[in-house]
This record gives structure tokens, C-alpha cells and sequence, in this order.
């Protein structure tokens, strides 16, 4: 849901282990099990006595009335020892006619959303029973919208379903958690003529009921979570494409658009789907449904929802379409445990447009994606482990869902390097402890340290269960040690952080050099305020801090020109970027050596960067102090700003310099 020439370097200490990939797992399996019990602490939806291994629905779904009526079978396996009464979810506004345990009569009461059922015998661990439950009734809508009979413009009826994350029990019932999926399923949806009822998997049989009614019969053959079971009901047009994933195999691409939506322009967006499903089998593995279909159906709630082999769209776009489609590998064929653990679904669905973007428009367009993802995702409260899952907006909070946790793996992909990184997905998706079953932090942590041979372990304490980010203050220097032996001094500080206190990252910095080729270098920074010294062959120019821009921070750069006083030489003001902006941007600039006329006192000089609008008036000062020269990146924050063209003036002595730039809303 919607990127060496001689180079000699002081050691430095890099602390990712080279332990064998079988240790580190032993270590990251010792680990997720302490967490599960530290962060397992709300009472989950579903009975934990039995296992879902089946679901049949089998509904008459009327617009007409708005009703629905029919049953739903569950079988199931005890969990336990015991066990001679369970209970299914489902709201107390649809009424319960009878329920069978085994074909045989069994008793039930009703409580608070929930169907509490005796069975037929008392069962232990393993063994089986099936339960059938006739209803009928006007489903609720909460959450997004579970169950809802619209009408699209002229009046046809539309009849739609989006079950995350706790909207099936509106309208089945079901164990109402992503915790325990089917192993498989049969979906009937009964409807009017011209009605189409799409749903997941193969559809298996159409029949005509000959009373201008129609069943339509679905089979899904792969494990399922009970709210990606869904329903799509219009009179759609259907359009089908393929994906050839062999030279004589091919899975049906299936969408299912609205009449009056469906045009040339809409095609040949649509066409591009069996391209995207290549481009992700080739960064995270196989289409994991590939026995069965890939497709959308159109419906009426403004955004788009991964339901398993076909997502529901509101709109279309490559953007959205390319987000539900990652959504096949993670969110369904791995599904989070948990709502505390949705960035499993929605970070990695928000990276994988950044992988579509790379794949067609290359690196730079990719940075540009991150780049903006980055400043969503600096807006995020709270850790991207959700505490609250009580709110569905919490749960799907943008900045820290989505955002902050495609950022997260943009920053593993930085640390591990993009072959290994793509490694680590691939053997994610079908590794056996999560592979078409659930998922949470701690395995995808425990696979991404056996891949690698790292210990992640602070990587994904800080950034999942910690807060915020790091706010840098970085100073360096150069200082000439021999004919071809140069030295870099520095100094890397972090404000204070709630939690963690400071925050623990590799960092590359790329050191530029006279006549000599650039060197890219790594840096372990694990203290609060630490001091690096590296010597590189060859003059030094300039020194660039995490260049690449893996790490989400914000960032001060200055130089120490007591050290070295040649560089920087003059006055730079740098344009904004990004440009236009919504809602921040940065700002570099350079304040040259010939300002500072003395450098023992090293008191700088007063520097004012200002923010006018169009007609003159000051909207903001940025900066209004003495610095010493040096090269500064200040972000400006237009949250409070309407749309439209400002200007920022530079002034430092007699040097005075100034630059557009455009908010767009």
C-alpha cells in the first residue's frame, strides 16, 4: 500500500567482523528471540489455539441490497494440547444462522466481534477440524474502506474490498492475523450480471447461474494472509499481457479496468508491467506467484493494494504501480508478522520504486528518489518499529513506514555494496524460515548478516527500534607532512540523540587531489566525538563526506583553515538543491582564507544568509553569526511557506551574492 593511486592510510579500525556467515546466524537467531519477547507486548487479534492451513468462501454478494450471504470454511490444526473451543473473528453487524464442526451441528455464542464456537471433540496437538459458519448481513467499512458497494460515474455498481490491516473480520470470518496464513484457498463470489467478481490466484470456473446471476470461482494454490483475500466487482473490460519467464513459459498479466477508463495511454502504461516483474526477478528473485497470475482491478479507493496475483487500483502510475507490484514479494509471498513490523511491507515496496527508477532511468534518477525519500523520512516520530498498532494511521504513517524504511535499506545497500545487498534480497525472498510465510525485523536481520558476514546488530537496533537520525558537525584539515605525504585530520561530532545517543555508521569520504585521481575511503564512526588521521599520497584538495549520500543525516562541514589556509580560495554560493523544492532544501557555500584577516584569533566574520519572497520581504535568516572560512550546507525548511519563487542573498563583508529559488506544492 501506496550508488588507487598509492594510497597509503593510517589503520583504521572498521569494526564488521569477518566471523564465518554460521556464527552470525546462531548469534542472530539467540537475538531475535530475546527481541520477540521484549517486543511482542500487545494482546494480537486471533485465536493462537489452532492453525489455518485452508479458508472457502462462498458468497452472494447483492449491490442491490448491499447484503452479503453465504459461508466461509476454515480448516485448521490444534496448536496446542486441548483444545475443544476456539473462536473466529467477526463484527458483531453481521448475523452468525449456524455453524458446523466436522459437518455436524456444533454451539456458539457471540461477544465482542467474535464467534465462540465449541467443537465436536477434544483435540491435541496437529490434529485437525474443519469449521463452516453461515452468515449473512451489511458488512461495515473501517481501516481504508474493508467492504464497500459504490457506484462509479453513471451509475454502474462497484463493490470492492481492502482488508489491511484489520478489515476482514468486517465481512468473513477468519483468523483475523498475518500471523497464521492459509496454505491455500477457494474464493466463489456470486453476482449480478454484467458483474465481474475478481479475486486472487486462477480463475477456475465462470457460471451462469440463470438468473442473471453469475459464480465466479477462484483457486489460490500458494499460502495466503487472511487480508489479502479480496474482492473487485464491476462490469470491467479485461485486458491481459504476458510475462515470458522462459523461452516457451509464460504467466498471464491480467487487468481488469473500467470501461470508461480504459484508453490507448492507460495500455501502454499497463504494457510495462511484465518489464517491471523482470527487472524485480532480477534484484529479488522469481515472480512468486508464477503458477498462477499477475494483474490490477480497478476500484474506487484512492490509492492501490497489493491483493495477492492482482492489486486493487485506484490510480495508475509507475510509481504506484511498480510499489504494489514489489508488494508480491514483500508484504505477500513474505508478509509481516505484525503490524509493528509493516516497514517489511511498505519500506521495501517504497525502495522498489527507487529499483525501478535505477533499472530505467539510472543512478543519478535514483539518487533523486532516495534524495527525496530522505526528506519524508526526516519527518518520521517514534521508531519505525510501530508501538502504537492500535491506529491504522499510525501503522501507515509515510515518513516511518514507508520513507525512513526505504531509506533504511538504501543504507544497507550502502554499507554491504550492491551486489551483496541484492544477494541478501534474493535469499530473503525464498529463504526457508520466511519464504511464503511471515516475517519479522529479526529475520530479515539474521539473513542479512548470513549473506554478508557483518554484524548488523547496530545497524538495526538504531535505525529500527531507534529514533530520528544523526546531526552531524564535521571539521577537517590538511597539513602537508613530506614531499608526497599528506595528511587528513578529521573530526566527526554528533548532537545528542534521544535514542540512540548518537548513532554508530560506516562512512565513505572521498578525498579529491591535485593531478592525482579521487580515493574513496571508509571510516567506522562509533564515538560521539572522533578524530580520524589519514594520510593519502599526494596533495590534498578537498574532502567530501559521505558522497554517495547512503546515511539520512543532517550535515555541517567546515574547515579548519589554521591547519591549511590555500583552500578554500574565494566566495562560492552554490545553488539550492533539490530545485525546485517541497518542502526542504540546502544551501552550500564557501567562505574563503582572504576573509580572515587574522588567523591566529580565528574569530571569523559575520555572515548573514537570508530568505526574500518575490516582493523583498525577509521570510527567514538562516545564518547570522561569525564563521570562520570553511565550506557550510544548511537545509531550509519551506513547511511554512506558500508556493512560488524565492530568493536567498549571501552577505559576508563587501562580498554579497544571490540566488532563486521555487517551492512547488
Amino acid at each position: 500500500m501506496k550508488l588507487l593511486l598509492s594510497v597509503l592510510l593510517i589503520v583504521i579500525s572498521f569494526n564488521l567482523s569477518a566471523q564465518s556467515p554460521e556464527k552470525f546466524w546462531v548469534k542472530s537467531e539467540q537475538i531475535r528471540a530475546e527481541r520477540l519477547l521484549k517486543h511482542e507486548n500487545v494482546n494480537y487479534p486471533g485465536d493462537s489455539k489452532y492453525d489455518v492451513t485452508y479458508y472457502k468462501l462462498d458468497l452472494k454478494i447483492m449491490h442491490t441490497t448491499q447484503t452479503i450471504s453465504g459461508s466461509v470454511i476454515m480448516n485448521a490444526k490444534a496448536d496446542t494440547l486441548n483444545v475443544s473451543t476456539i473462536f473466529l473473528d467477526l463484527v458483531n453487524q453481521l448475523a452468525v444462522d449456524s455453524v458446523l464442526c466436522n459437518g455436524n451441528i456444533a454451539s456458539f455464542t457471540r461477544s465482542t466481534n467474535k464467534i465462540n464456537i465449541t467443537l465436536d471433540n477434544t483435540y491435541n496437538q496437529g490434529e485437525s477440524f474443519s469449521i463452516q459458519v453461515f452468515y449473512h448481513g451489511t458488512p461495515p467499512s473501517s481501516g481504508f474502506g474493508s467492504f464497500t458497494f459504490d457506484t462509479r460515474a453513471g451509475g454502474a455498481p462497484s463493490i470492492f474490498t481492502l482488508s489491511e490491516p484489520y478489515g476482514s473480520s468486517d465481512w468473513w470470518p477468519c483468523k483475523d492475523t498475518p500471523a497464521d496464513k492459509a496454505d491455500s484457498a477457494d474464493i466463489w463470489y456470486t453476482v449480478s450480471n454484467p458483474i465481474k467478481a475478481i479475486s486472487n490466484g486462477i480463475l477456475e470456473e465462470v457460471i451462469d447461474n440463470g438468473n442473471n446471476t453469475s459464480t465466479y470461482k477462484w483457486k489460490v494454490r500458494y499460502p495466503i494472509a487472511q487480508y489479502l483475500i479480496s474482492l473487485a466487482a464491476t462490469d470491467f473490460v479485461e485486458y491481459i499481457n504476458y510475462y515470458h519467464y522462459g523461452s516457451t513459459d509464460s504467466m498471464p498479466v491480467t487487468h481488469y479496468i473500467y470501461p470508461e477508463t480504459f484508453n490507448t495511454t492507460l495500455k501502454n502504461l499497463l504494457d510495462k508491467t511484465p518489464q517491471m516483474i523482470e527487472v524485480f526477478k532480477q534484484h529479488f528473485g522469481e515472480y512468486p506467484f508464477i503458477n498462477e497470475k499477475y494483474g490490477h482491478a480497478q476500484f474506487g479507493w484512492g490509492g492501490g493494494m497489493e491483493h495477492q496475483t492482482c492489486s486493487s487500483m485506484g490510480a495508475f502510475g509507475e510509481g504506484i504501480n511498480s510499489h504494489e507490484l514489489a508488494h508480491q514479494w514483500y508484504g505477500d509471498a513474505i508478509t509481516c508478522k505484525d503490524w509493528h513490523n509493516i516497514w517489511l511491507n511498505e519500506g521495501f515496496a517504497t525502495y522498489a520504486e527507487g529499483v525501478w527508477i535505477e533499472a530505467t532511468q539510472g543512478r543519478s534518477a535514483y539518487n533523486n528518489y532516495i534524495a527525496n525519500e530522505m526528506n519524508y523520512a526526516k519527518n518520521a516520530s517514534g521508531s519505525v518499529w510501530v508501538t502504537d498498532i492500535s491506529s491504522v494511521n499510525s501503522i501507515f504513517n509515510y515518513a516511518r513506514s514507508y520513507a525512513k524504511g526505504a531509506v533504511i535499506l538504501h543504507m544497507l545497500r550502502g554499507i554491504v555494496g550492491d551486489s551483496t545487498f541484492y544477494n541478501i534480497l534474493r535469499t530473503y525472498t525464498y529463504h526457508p524460515t520466511v519464504s511464503y510465510g511471515v516475517a519479522v525485523t529479526e529475520d530479515f536481520q539474521a539473513i542479512a548478516e548470513s549473506v554478508s558476514g557483518m554484524d548488523l546488530d547496530y545497524f538495526f537496533q538504531q535505525w529500527i527500534y531507534g529514533e530520528n537520525y544523526p546531526r552531524y558537525n564535521v571539521n577537517w584539515s590538511k597539513s602537508q607532512l613530506n614531499d608526497s605525504l599528506w595528511n587528513l585530520r578529521l573530526n566527526i561530532s554528533q548532537l545528542t540523540n534521544t535514542n540512540p545517543i548518537f548513532f554508530t555508521m560506516p562512512i565513505q569520504i572521498n578525498i579529491t587531489r591535485i593531478g592525482l585521481s579521487d580515493t574513496l575511503l571508509t571510516v567506522f564512526n562509533n564515538q560521539q566525538n572522533q578524530e580520524f588521521n589519514i594520510q593519502v599520497y599526494g596533495a590534498i584538495n578537498s574532502m567530501q563526506f559521505d558522497p554517495n549520500n547512503f546515511i539520512l543525516k543532517n550535515l555541517n562541514v567546515t574547515v579548519d583553515v589554521r591547519d591549511e589556509i590555500q583552500l578554500p580560495a574565494e566566495f562560492v554560493l552554490e545553488q539550492n538543491y533539490p530545485n525546485p523544492f517541497n518542502p526542504t532544501t540546502k544551501i552550500k557555500f564557501t567562505i574563503p582564507a582572504s576573509s580572515l584577516n587574522d588567523f591566529s584569533k580565528g574569530e571569523g566574520t559575520l555572515t548573514t544568509l537570508k530568505v526574500y519572497d518575490i516582493l523583498g520581504n525577509e521570510v527567514a535568516t538562516v545564518v547570522n553569526e561569525n564563521l570562520q572560512p570553511g565550506v557550510y550546507e544548511y537545509e531550509i525548511d519551506g513547511s511554512s511557506l506558500t508556493s512560488g519563487v524565492y530568493f536567498y542573498k549571501l552577505t559576508n563583508g563587501n562580498f554579497t551574492e544571490v540566488k532563486k529559488m521555487i517551492l512547488m506544492r
